[in-house]
C-alpha cells in the first residue's frame, strides 16, 4: 500500500502546524495544571474556533456541516493536534457518534444532531458499561420499556467520561430481556437535561474528575432517538467502537512523551555525560520509537481503508492493542529514565517536566481497558480476523 500524502494533504499539515503555533497562547503541554474549569473553558474556546474553519468534522459531507475531505487528512489532523496536546478536539461527537449516525441514523436524526457538532455547539458522552458489565457488553441489565411513543429506561452506567459536561448519551439498554444477550439490545440518543438522569463523579487515581457513574430512573425517551431497529442496537454498538478503536491518539502523544524524555535525557548530565548517552537507556528510546512509528502507519492504514468506503473491523483492533499498549511502554520507559524523580508531582520543586511524565504513567492504564481491553481487542482478531474457533 502507498503510503504517500498526496500535496494538497502536505500543504494541510502546513496550515494546521502554522494555526496550531498561532493559537498556543498558554503551555498546553502543561494544562494538567489548570483547573478542570479553565481546562474546559480553554478547550470550548478552541474547539470554535476549529468548527469555525470546518476542521472539527473535515471529513462528514457538506450537507452535515463538513467539507467532504478524506479520512486521510482528518486523521492528520487528529495526528498533529494529539502530538501537540491542543484543546479543543471532539472524540464522543465526531468520532464516535456523528460517525455512527451517518451509517445507521435516519435522515431527520442526522439533520437533527450532526450540524450542532459540526459547529462545536453540543458534547456528547457514551453509555455502554455498567457497574457488572464491562468487557462483556452484552450483558447489560439496563433497561428500556416500551410506553406508546417513548421508551421509559431505569439503570446504571458507570465510566461514561465527561458525562459531567455533556448534552447528550449515546446509550445502549435491553429492550428484550428474553432475547439472547446480544440481541434484544437497542442504541438510543438521549437529553442529558431530561428528568430522571443523575450523574455521580468518579475521581482517579491521578485525581481528575473524568468519569462518571450515572442513574437512570423513569428517564422517558422518544422512540424517534432510538438508532437502528429496535432490538438490533448491538450492531450499531460495535460500529461505533470500530470507529472509536481506529484512532492515530496513541503514537501522537506517545511520540510527543518520547521527544520529551529525549530532549531531557540529551541536556541532562550523570556523572559529566548526557543520560542519553547511557546504553540500556538509548536502546530503550529506539525501541520505544520503533514501536511507536509502527503504531502510526497501522493507524493510517486504518484511514486507508475508510477512504476506500470499508468500516476496518480487526484492523481497528489491532490499532487499538498496539497503539494503546505502546503508550504504556513508553510511559514506563520514561519513568525508568527520570529514576526516584519520576515520583515527584508537579506541584513540587524538583518534579521534571512538571509531573508530566507520571501523569501520562497513570492515566495510561486506562488505554488497554476503556473501548474494550487488550484481551476483548486480541479475541476479535483471532475470531474475525484469523478466524479461530471462539473459545
Amino acid at each position: 500500500m502507498d503510503f504517500q500524502f498526496r500535496p494538497e494533504d502536505a500543504e494541510f499539515r502546513k496550515e494546521l502546524l502554522e494555526f496550531i503555533k498561532s493559537e498556543r497562547s498558554i503551555d498546553w503541554d502543561d494544562n494538567h495544571m489548570l483547573s478542570p474549569d479553565v481546562n474546559w473553558s480553554i478547550s470550548q474556546d478552541m474547539k470554535q474556533k476549529l468548527a469555525g474553519k470546518g476542521w472539527l468534522t473535515m471529513h462528514w459531507p457538506n450537507e452535515y456541516g463538513g467539507q467532504s475531505a478524506s479520512a486521510v487528512r482528518s486523521t492528520i489532523f487528529n495526528e498533529e493536534m494529539s502530538y501537540h496536546r491542543a484543546p479543543g478536539r471532539d472524540n464522543f461527537g465526531v468520532r464516535m457518534m456523528g460517525a455512527t449516525l451517518m451509517i445507521h441514523g435516519t435522515e431527520e436524526q442526522k439533520l437533527q444532531h450532526l450540524p450542532p457538532v459540526a459547529r462545536g455547539e453540543v458534547q456528547w458522552c457514551q453509555g455502554y458499561s455498567e457497574p457488572e458489565s464491562g468487557s462483556d457488553l452484552a450483558s447489560l441489565d439496563t433497561r428500556a420499556v416500551r410506553d406508546g411513543d417513548e421508551f421509559v429506561i431505569n439503570g446504571a452506567k458507570i465510566w461514561t467520561s465527561m458525562a459531567h459536561r455533556a448534552d447528550w448519551i449515546m446509550l445502549l439498554s435491553r429492550t428484550d430481556p428474553e432475547a439472547t444477550k446480544h440481541r434484544g439490545i437497542s442504541f438510543f440518543l438521549v437529553d442529558m437535561k431530561t428528568p430522571g438522569i443523575e450523574v455521580r463523579p468518579i475521581i482517579n487515581m491521578a485525581g481528575k474528575h473524568e468519569f462518571n457513574q450515572i442513574i437512570f430512573e423513569d428517564v422517558r425517551v422518544p422512540v424517534n432517538n432510538m438508532v437502528g431497529d429496535e432490538n438490533r442496537g448491538w450492531y450499531v454498538a460495535v460500529t461505533l467502537l470500530d470507529f472509536e478503536r481506529s484512532g492515530i491518539d496513541y503514537s501522537a502523544k506517545a511520540r510527543r512523551l518520547l521527544d520529551d524524555i529525549r530532549n531531557y535525557a540529551t541536556n541532562t548530565l550523570v556523572h559529566g555525560d548526557p543520560i542519553v548517552q547511557i546504553p540500556w537507556v538509548r536502546a530503550a528510546l529506539a525501541e520505544r520509537y520503533v514501536e511507536c512509528e509502527t503504531a502510526r502507519l497501522i493507524a493510517y492504514n486504518v484511514a486507508h481503508m475508510q477512504n476506500a468506503g470499508l468500516i476496518p473491523n480487526r484492523e481497528a483492533s489491532i490499532s487499538k492493542i498496539f497503539g494503546s499498549e505502546t503508550v504504556q511502554k513508553v510511559s514506563e520507559t520514561c519513568m525508568d529514565i527520570l529514576g526516584m524523580y519520576a515520583g515527584l508531582m508537579s506541584e513540587q520543586t524538583r518534579s521534571v517536566l512538571n509531573g508530566r511524565v507520571q501523569e501520562y504513567w497513570m492515566a495510561s492504564f486506562s488505554d488497554t481497558i476503556a473501548a474494550g481491553t487488550s484481551e476483548i481487542q486480541r479475541n476479535i482478531v483471532a475470531t474475525r480476523g484469523l478466524g479461530l474457533p471462539r473459545g
